[in-house]
């Protein structure tokens, strides 16, 4: 597998200290060829020549599904936009009460 762009890799780490800002944790992965930010379920931000992209949907008429986007140089305002997208992931999937009971063992 070849080298990833470091600015790339920066921009993932970037996005998630300003989504880490909204209170959400993150985990930035590099493992597949093009860094992103795992967020909640079915909420994975790809970064990717000077872009940051993610699913924010299901078009069923087009069978297809869509994407939003925002430039890497406003990492900021990707985490606020991708905060409301996770907000309303979480609401439709929240945690387990297992892994919820989990968490709040020391």
């Amino acid at each position: 597998m070849s080298a990833l762009p470091s600015q790339a890799v920066a921009d993932a780490q970037r996005l998630a200290a300003a989504l880490a800002a909204h209170g959400i944790t993150t985990d930035v992965h590099h493992d597949y060829g093009m860094p992103m930010v795992s967020v909640w379920i079915g909420l994975i931000v790809w970064c990717e020549e000077g872009m940051y992209w993610w699913r924010t949907g299901w078009n069923p008429h087009r069978q297809r599904a869509i994407y939003a986007w925002h430039s890497s140089t406003e990492p900021a305002r990707t985490a606020h936009r991708v905060a409301l997208r996770y907000a309303h992931l979480r609401m439709a999937h929240p945690l387990s009460s297992l892994i919820t009971n989990a968490q709040l063992r020391p």
